[in-house]
């Protein structure tokens, strides 16, 4: 798979490019860097051809031209998921697929491959409408979908992947397929939160949500004074509230850099991020506890309209180079001393800076959805992760740094999360994204539909690409 094919080579300017509307692009096009880039900066895609892709047929086309040669196929929308990047190949670029059409009527939305969160927000909102986003803007709905999409709004609505309706998508035979529940209900049962791998989808159907505002954004507090103070009310806190608050932690240190505001510049910071769906008199209550921990440097929480919920997380929109671990942990969360031992670990000493994160689940991620899906744990309470840049120090570094940090609940977790694996993974870190049960179903599923395993670098191959 690694190099350049003579077929590649050979097929890419004639054949392919007479079949495709958009831009096919081999190493020194104009565009190919372009192309092959991503927001995941460290792992470039290295392929023999890419196809930037703007129609279905543009897509079967290449699907097709990688069957007929027996090259590996890789996809990418953005790039924020992507695990093992490709090296030969063919590389779908779905990044120009960005149709999107909204159903008032029916509370659905039609979208393509390449839609952003942030987009498809902001045109639902129109509406007063809200899909079940994920927390950064810029991540790719489709792939985030397919992962499970732990959203903003999830514990009162569920995962992402628990609102498709239909997929379109091009399978191994080059067969463009439009997939329910109805006509195929197998595929489509594991195409919702199982990863990828087992064709390229162009497009999907999705319900939306009546939500027009919410009570939320963050709380920020001097980390190096309180944080596991707040990390331990907080969790306490998530024990009483509604299924219509999504929340989470995040502890971090902030550079001391000109482009840091002034309150947070150099500082270990503890943010808590609320999302709420009720009045914001009972947001103002239910919040109270949190802001009673003290060393409060930004209170950021009010109430805004959904177009705005990307300042919940108020995540950098910077393409970077990072790697992430996680592990999914049941409704009982941290005890007291895990809690301390991975604040101790993942803190402002680490040799490498880390992101920690704990998002509190229940409520409806928990509730099996009417038309069952390939999505596992959902007995799980909390999602416990760690994020690291990679560019300095290097990447064996910050794998030790993650195990070590995670290692106190290591015996204790229900899984992974696959929206969370970010960068290479091992065979055994990507299947402990699913159930044992909900594994076989989909290996049973790639043999049947991807018999050759044309389609490579996602969870079942190397890497768990999505985004």
């Amino acid at each position: 798979m690694a190099g350049k094919s003579d077929g590649a080579r050979a097929a890419a300017p004639g054949a392919l490019r007479d079949a495709v509307r958009g831009s096919v692009l081999v190493p020194g096009d104009e565009q190919y860097e372009q192309e092959c880039a991503g927001f995941q900066t460290g792992d470039g895609h290295r392929p023999d051809v890419v196809v930037a892709a703007r129609t279905p047929q543009d897509v079967r086309a290449a699907v097709d031209h990688a069957r007929q040669h027996g090259l590996p196929l890789a996809v990418q929308a953005t790039g924020h998921g992507l695990g093992a990047p490709a090296r030969g190949g063919v590389l779908v670029s779905t990044r120009h697929m960005t149709d999107v059409r909204i159903d008032p009527t029916a509370r659905t939305a039609w979208i393509q491959a390449g839609v952003r969160a942030g987009d498809l927000v902001a045109q639902a909102a129109r509406h007063g409408l809200a899909p079940v986003n994920g927390s950064a803007p810029g991540v790719g709905v489709v792939s985030y979908a397919l992962g499970g999409g732990v959203g903003l709004l999830g514990r009162e609505f569920g995962y992402a992947a628990d609102h498709v309706r239909r997929i379109d998508i091009v399978t191994a035979d080059a067969r463009l397929r439009q997939v329910t529940a109805q006509s195929d209900p197998e595929l489509f049962w594991g195409l919702r939160g199982g990863g990828g791998g087992l064709g390229v989808v162009t497009g999907l159907e999705i319900e939306l949500v009546p939500v027009e505002r919410i009570f939320g954004g963050r709380l920020v507090f001097d980390g190096g004074l309180v944080a596991e103070e707040v990390l331990r009310v907080w969790q306490k806190w998530t024990e009483s509230v509604p299924d219509e608050l999504t929340s989470a932690v995040t502890l971090l240190p902030m550079p001391d850099v000109p482009g840091v505001p002034a309150p947070l510049r150099g500082r270990y910071l503890a943010q808590v991020h609320l999302a709420f769906s009720g009045s914001r008199d009972e947001g103002e209550r239910l919040v109270e506890p949190l802001r009673d921990i003290g060393s409060l440097l930004v209170d950021e929480v009010r109430e805004l309209p959904y177009e705005e919920c990307a300042s919940v997380f108020s995540e950098p929109d910077t393409p970077h180079s990072y790697r992430s671990a996680n592990v999914l942990l049941g409704p009982e969360g941290l005890s007291d001393s895990a809690l301390r031992s991975v604040l101790a670990a993942a803190g402002p000493s680490a040799e490498a800076m880390c992101v920690l994160s704990m998002r509190h689940l229940g409520g409806a991620f928990s509730r099996a959805p009417q038309v069952p899906n390939a999505v596992s744990y959902r007995d799980a309470g909390y999602l416990l992760y760690v994020l690291s840049p990679v560019s300095d120090p290097g990447e064996e570094v910050v794998r030790a740094l993650h195990e070590r940090v995670l290692a106190p609940v290591g015996d204790r977790a229900l899984g992974r999360s696959a929206n969370f694996l970010h960068g290479p993974q091992d065979q055994g870190t990507a299947r402990a994204a699913y159930a044992d049960e909900v594994a076989a179903r989909l290996a049973h599923l790639k043999a049947e539909y991807d018999p050759q395993g044309l389609f490579r670098f996602n969870l079942w191959d190397t890497g768990a690409g999505r985004g």
